[in-house]
């Protein structure tokens, strides 16, 4: 038997074991739905296209009777017209799901945060929050067309960051590909796009002169950025070094070891640490018992593009332009330049392409841990002649027995 509901009853209302409908006299088709936890919300039932529908209005306290009956006249009259309430909020709710900014918000948690290393991850949020977003966020993805992608990438050539305009596409189409994978979307927009700019391999080292100098502006900025570019020139990663935890350090046996969630190959890597590396380790405050270079001891330091305009302000003003990957590439050629063999110098750099790839990769499972330890102590020989009051300025060898 339908009876008026009121304030009262509807809050003296009682759960059982099963779920209930209470009618609504007053307002035909408003029902209030009764959980056996207790909980309350409120519907509507109608007929739409002669068949019936149910459509529901929310939740109570949040919504009470006298807005419950509102609404509910709203999509009884909607329905008079012709039109399908609960389809129409059904469609509206898949929109602001496929809508880019909630695609992107979930492809950062689900996929790049537990699949990418935290600094890829990091990167891709960046670059999607930075440059698709504002253009695109409040769109569905499946009106993006292949001429919106194009148009993005041009606006930030035509802004003058045409390889930025590259690692945009990438993120970008990485998130789309995602959505296909999904069933989000049929196909990407992204599909016969280009990258915009051509990009050339770079081939920079920096010269015995040009170390020194770096290094010497590095020891007069201090800090955690002038300590992470003199770790640099252990020929490791930037994004390793400034990660870098006082758990991976053994200073005894002078060794950093790196875990495999740490390492952009995914696998562990040991790099022995030279008497420089070791110095600049130990002239370190310690702050917090985590990161190795950090400000406050909650997180490791950033900011690479303010530190390298800071360093580069105490560097000869003739110096040609460089990045601090261009680091690695000189540990590279400068261990060549002592005499060290490519297997030694690629397994120091933790290379798994060249000389280690394809069968040799599965099969070659020698540590080289002794010669990396003769590799990386002959390199900081040598940079730590080359930065001293008085350096020789001659290349000191390997023996001929560590070179084999």
């Amino acid at each position: 038997m339908k009876q008026t509901l009121t304030a009262r009853t509807v809050e003296a209302a009682k759960p059982g074991k099963v779920r209930k409908e209470i009618p609504d006299a007053l307002m035909p088709g408003l029902y209030l739905v009764l959980q056996p936890s207790g909980a309350r919300s409120w519907a509507v039932r109608y007929r739409s296209a002669g068949r019936p529908r149910k459509h529901t209005i929310g939740s109570y306290p949040a919504i009470d009777l006298k807005g419950a009956r509102n609404l509910a006249g709203k999509a009884l009259r909607a329905a008079a017209e012709g039109r399908d309430p609960g389809g129409e909020k059904a469609s509206e709710r898949a929109a602001g799901l496929d809508a880019v900014e909630a695609i992107a918000d979930q492809f950062i948690k689900r996929h790049c945060t537990p699949k990418n290393r935290p600094s890829t991850a990091t990167g891709t949020e960046r670059l999607l929050r930075q440059y698709v977003l504002p253009r695109w966020g409040g769109r569905l993805a499946r009106d993006i067309t292949r001429r919106d992608a194009i148009d993005l990438l041009d606006r930030i050539v035509d802004d003058g960051k045409p390889i930025r305009a590259n690692r945009v596409l990438a993120a970008a189409r990485k998130m789309f590909n995602w959505c296909v994978e999904r069933d989000v979307l049929q196909a990407t927009p992204f599909v016969g796009v280009k990258p915009p700019s051509k990009e050339r391999p770079r081939d920079r080292a920096l010269k015995d002169s040009e170390l020194r100098a770096v290094w010497m502006a590095a020891d007069r900025l201090g800090g955690p950025f002038g300590a992470l570019v003199k770790l640099l020139i252990s020929g490791q990663r930037r994004d390793e070094v400034a990660r870098m935890e006082w758990s991976e350090i053994n200073l005894k046996t002078r060794l950093w070891a790196l875990p495999p969630e740490r390492v952009k190959n995914g696998r562990p890597h040991e790099v022995p640490l030279s008497a420089p590396a070791i110095a600049v380790l130990k002239a370190l405050p310690r702050i917090g018992d985590r990161f190795v270079l950090t400000t406050n001891g909650e997180a490791p330091s950033s900011g690479y593009g303010k530190g390298k305009r800071r360093l580069d302000a105490l560097l000869p003003a003739d110096m040609p332009g460089w990045v601090l990957h261009d680091a690695r590439r000189t540990v590279a050629s400068g261990m060549a330049r002592l005499g060290i063999n490519l297997p030694t110098i690629e397994k120091s750099l933790n290379h798994i392409s060249g000389s280690f790839s394809g069968v040799v990769g599965v099969y070659q499972k020698h540590s080289f841990a002794d010669e990396k330890r003769a590799a990386f102590d002959a390199w900081g020989a040598f940079v730590a002649d080359l930065v001293s009051d008085h350096p020789r300025r001659n290349v000191v060898r390997l023996p001929v027995e560590a070179r084999q």
